[in-house]
């Protein structure tokens, strides 16, 4: 569908972002009717392009994803408009900012931490993320200002959240109960990581622990393990030396 045939009040929500990445994004595919991961990163210098994708999708305005050949012969994802009668009736202005005091609830509840990492980090360095991807559940008048619908999250693990969502099958089905169980809106209590039977735990060295995790990296180079699989072996040495003296 070319920008002639989009109806008129599509385009004018087109023409009314104006946020640098999503009206990249939207101007590029007005003009060329799709937009690649390669032409985000090469043209536009986005390393990231989900994320950028995800901004005009935070706008209110269908994109899909579809698969074409790179330049390298493999395949990437690109994007297109969708049908634009699945524009979100409340986010025909764009998604509705968060309030000035939201951020400070959220470290008032949980500290100046990310959600994921437990771990502290500059507050400037720190993200209010809907718990539920907005793609998923949208934003809600009534919730906006609910601190419960909103986690901290630091750069990295906001785009480690963005791509595992945008991955799951759930980015299609839209099921909300299945966001509402998934380790990456409620990592306190969860029961699955994008659908996916695992669990996780992410750990950090931070300022004086340093030396631990540089300890510990000397030691598996040495017995040539991974990392992760070196922590799990401990551990359970750990928890069945403990068991062994009861």
């Amino acid at each position: 569908m070319s920008s002639n045939n989009y109806p008129e009040e599509f385009i004018k929500l087109l023409k009314s972002v104006n946020a640098k990445r999503p009206k990249t994004v939207i101007d590029h595919i007005l003009m060329h009717g799709q937009i690649t991961t390669q032409e985000l990163k090469d043209a536009y210098g986005y390393n990231h392009p989900p994320r950028a994708i995800r901004d005009v999708r935070e706008q209110g305005i269908p994109v899909k994803t579809f698969r074409v050949t790179g330049s390298d012969g493999r395949k990437i994802a690109a994007y297109k408009f969708g049908d634009p009668s699945e524009v979100r009736a409340t986010q025909l202005s764009g998604r509705t900012a968060f309030s000035s005091n939201l951020k400070d609830a959220l470290i008032k509840k949980y500290g100046v931490r990310c959600n994921i990492y437990l771990k502290s980090f500059p507050v400037r360095e720190l993200q209010i993320d809907h718990r539920v991807p907005f793609e998923i559940a949208g934003d809600n008048g009534e919730l906006l200002d609910d601190v419960n619908e909103y986690m901290l999250l630091s750069a990295s693990a906001n785009r480690a959240k963005s791509w595992s969502c945008e991955n799951c099958p759930n980015w299609e089905n839209k099921k909300l109960e299945s966001c509402k169980t998934c380790y990456w809106a409620y990592p306190e209590l969860y029961s699955h990581i994008a659908m996916r039977d695992i669990r996780r735990l992410d750990l950090l060295w931070a300022e004086e622990e340093i030396g631990e995790y540089e300890t510990l990296i000397k030691k598996v180079n040495g017995i040539k393990e991974d990392a992760p699989e070196y922590v799990k072996s401990v551990l359970r040495n750990h928890f069945k030396n403990k068991s062994s003296r009861r």
